[in-house]
């Protein structure tokens, strides 16, 4: 048996400014694919790198990767959240520099704050500009200031349903109920009418809480059918901000995105400069440094209106570095070293197409509901052009208590009908197995007329629900791959060590099958027992939310309840029309497939 252990090797200086230190360490507090996107920059930099895990992920691709890995001291539920338990890794570690990822702590102000007063540099924007824009609310006035067109919306937060009432009688339907402190598609809801407004109020209120520990909401217009455009910016600490092209990411679900493309398709250039040039114009507004992007919503008539600003880089930057050449998180560690930008706007000229689908654990099927569970194959496309960003390897977890996404392939072509032909092709290659995920819905949605012709909109979904394949079906577990040298993994003072051991006897056994499980339960199964009253949950997780009483009359698709799984809420709806004789579930409660949830005769 032979054991190594991995050296950490020297690490290299990032040349600062003048009046700037170097980073040297550099800790990434995050997991998942964008842990492994910050490392791979990181150290073709030449930094020390640090990353953290949480319990059960001390063999995560992320941890292996980085030169130094250790667990977080944290018994909180969700420990990348733990600001004192990473700090305290940071001091342990000697780290000079946290990179926070998207997510978790990259728009959290008060982590910024905190870097700074430890002597940490916080690879992001100021605390100042995050609290900025991270108040939705705040960042519309300084948006309309700055001369950036916003959608009417209220004056300030909402306080009551029979206020958002009075608003939505005043400025008309449908309206946006969205959270003042929150973002990324959390806390949103959208009434068409007065009988509405009661739901969306108290559906968005109690995510916000739940998300962004901020109840707050706000009222703006909702736009019927526009396309969400977004633009790219980096800025210096230095005086240079610089808009770095343009993405489209019109096609959701939730109000969250499953596609996105660069450049944003059939905008006249003139539209694509104003666009830039908001963008940037609010930027300077805050005095931003580092990654960020600006969103827009751009109607049919090709007049866009201000939606947010994410203080970070985004989960669809890798278009954009596709189209450009830029590594933006290589930008990002060279602003918080106090560097000059490596670019100028004029070296700004995006060349091809590219599109990114996200490969999520979802059902398409199932009205996208998150499937958690184990990944027991992944062959990842490869070839001329295709790019993959994930974290997954056969075995991986797909963990309830985060986001659902796998990986984020991407494709570029010298157009974009090239880019999509390489798409189709690198998605006929790729394979994950173990849980149902998005694969065939992307395939779906690129074969379609609609989407092709490049004018999809945020209601593509809703008009061609065509494109969503059936519900999916998991039969079994294939058999085990062959025998091969093992991990075993030594930690020694929450400090995480590789250590392999290769077991010849192991290696020369005939291979063994995996138990089989049974496939989860279909559509039909879920919603029907011998006499067709009980109502069953569709996915794992917890019920934040219970919508009816018993005894009261409902209708076929008026919600009951809402689920939380993998970080986004599922609403759950009566299959039939009928009285609520029992609710099965409260708030809190904890769930699983085929749990009942109500009785409905």
């Amino acid at each position: 048996m032979r054991v190594v252990f991995r050296a950490s090797l020297a690490p290299a200086i990032i040349a600062a400014m003048p009046d700037q230190r170097p980073i040297t360490t550099l800790l990434i507090a995050n997991r998942g694919e964008i842990a492994v996107r910050v490392i791979r920059s990181a150290q073709e930099l030449g930094l020390h790198t640090v990353a953290i895990y949480g319990e059960g992920e001390h063999d995560a691709l992320h941890a292996r990767l980085a030169h130094d890995a250790w667990r977080i001291p944290s018994e909180a539920a969700i420990p990348y959240l733990d600001i004192p338990a990473i700090l305290d890794i940071a001091r342990r570690t000697g780290a000079d520099a946290i990179h926070p990822g998207y997510g978790f702590l990259a728009e959290n102000a008060a982590f910024a704050n905190a870097c700074a007063e430890a002597g940490i540099v916080f690879v992001g924007p100021s605390a100042a500009a995050i609290a900025a824009m991270g108040d939705k609310i705040a960042a519309r006035r300084i948006a309309a200031a700055a001369g950036v067109p916003i959608v009417a919306g209220s004056e300030g937060p909402v306080g009551s349903v029979e206020e958002a009432l009075a608003w939505g009688k005043a400025h008309g339907y449908p309206v946006a109920v969205k959270a003042s402190g929150g973002g990324g598609g959390r806390g949103f809801r959208v009434a068409r009418g007065p009988e509405a407004m009661e739901a969306a109020f108290l559906g968005a209120s109690g995510e916000a809480a739940r998300s962004f520990a901020n109840p707050e909401v706000y009222l703006e217009r909702y736009l019927d059918d526009p396309r969400h455009i977004e633009v790219q910016l980096m800025a210096d600490a230095h005086g240079a901000v610089v808009a770095v092209g343009d993405r489209d990411c019109s096609v959701q679900r939730r109000h969250q995105k499953l596609l996105e493309e660069a450049p944003a398709p059939g905008i006249p250039a003139e539209t694509r400069r104003a666009m830039a040039g908001a963008a940037v114009a609010l930027a300077r507004a805050v005095d931003y440094r580092g990654a960020g992007t600006v969103e827009f919503l751009l109607d049919a008539a090709g007049e866009f209106a201000f939606l947010e600003m994410n203080t970070r880089i985004q989960v669809e930057h890798p278009v954009t570095e596709m189209t450009t050449g830029i590594d933006l998180v290589r930008e990002q560690l060279l602003v918080a070293s106090g560097a000059l930008l490596s670019f100028s706007a004029g070296d700004v000229a995006p060349r091809g197409h590219a599109i990114e689908c996200r490969i999520n654990a979802e059902d398409p099927g199932r009205g996208f509901a998150p499937t958690p569970g184990t990944v027991t194959r992944v062959r990842a496309p490869a070839g001329m052009g295709v790019r993959v960003d994930s974290a997954a390897e056969s075995g991986f977890t797909v963990h309830p208590a985060y986001d659902s996404l796998i990986a984020k392939v991407v494709a570029w072509g010298r157009d974009r009908p090239e880019a999509t032909a390489r798409m189709q092709r690198a998605l006929a290659e790729l394979a994950v197995e173990g849980v149902p995920t998005t694969r065939e819905f992307h395939q779906r949605l690129l074969a379609h007329p609609a989407w092709q012709s490049g004018r999809a909109s945020t209601t593509f979904l809703d008009r061609h629900p065509e494109v969503i394949p059936p519900p999916t079906e998991i039969e079994s577990e294939p058999p085990a791959p062959p025998a091969s040298p093992i991990a075993i993994v030594a930690e020694v003072d929450g400090r995480r060590f590789d250590v392999r051991l290769h077991d010849h006897a192991a290696a020369a056994a005939p291979e063994r099958g995996r138990p089989r499980r049974p496939a989860p339960p279909s559509p039909s199964d879920l919603a029907r027992t011998a006499d067709g009253a009980v109502l069953r949950s569709p996915i794992q997780g917890t019920v934040v939310r219970v919508t009816a009483q018993p005894g009261a009359s409902v209708s076929r698709g008026q919600v009951l309840c809402a689920i939380e799984a993998m970080k986004m809420e599922n609403d759950v709806a009566a299959h039939r029309d009928g009285t609520l004789i029992t609710l099965s579930v409260s708030p809190g409660m904890a769930v699983r497939v085929g749990d009942a949830i109500a009785e409905i005769e």
